[in-house]
């Protein structure tokens, strides 16, 4: 697979990259197939299913993971203004944010698939079309966060390999105890 198939599947006009950048947008096209792989021939229904203790499921994860990695991808742009104050967050927020892990209804796994599909492009882009990966903005405020911390674009492309490995580890447990699928073995 060349680095532009990795950039944008399906895609032949973003530019070839190499070193670091075709490094992350290797690792970011891995880590985004192995969590997409988890709902290979899957209902919606399937997709919508919790099946441990978690209020976890297929569909949710793919929905979770779209929203951080859009957020992320923006506060490397717009900085810390592009995803909210968390100390302020109102019982409407917070309800959001737990619907972010779950499918609602009218929601599909195609679309699902499909607003992941088009916030990878959007980042694969960005990790193209950025000036500088050292670039730094400050941090939002929150509690989980260290007063006055930076982020690099790079720690921040680093954070979105990190945070959907971790999801994709969820969901071979969760398609596992499903229907016994396995993403490897």
């Amino acid at each position: 697979m060349t680095v532009n198939e990795l950039n944008t599947p399906g895609s032949t006009d973003t530019p070839a990259v190499s070193g670091e950048r075709a490094d992350l947008l290797a690792v970011l096209a891995s880590a985004r197939h192995w969590l997409r792989h988890t709902t290979r021939g899957l209902t919606d229904e399937q997709a919508a299913q919790r099946t441990t203790a978690s209020e976890l499921c297929l569909g949710g994860l793919i929905k979770h993971v779209t929203v951080v990695e859009r957020n992320w991808a923006n506060f490397i742009v717009d900085g810390p203004a592009a995803m909210g104050d968390a100390t302020t967050m109102t019982e409407a927020d917070r309800a959001w944010w737990a619907d972010q892990f779950r499918m609602l209804p009218g929601e599909t796994l195609a679309g699902l698939l499909d607003d992941y599909a088009e916030v990878a492009r959007r980042t694969d882009e960005l990790v193209v079309a950025l000036p500088d990966l050292d670039a730094v903005q400050p941090l939002p405020q929150a509690p989980w966060f260290e007063a006055g911390a930076r982020w690099s674009a790079r720690r921040v492309l680093l954070h979105i390999v990190s945070e959907t490995t971790q999801h994709a580890g969820h969901a071979d447990i969760i398609r596992e105890s499903l229907d016994g699928a396995k993403s490897m073995g």
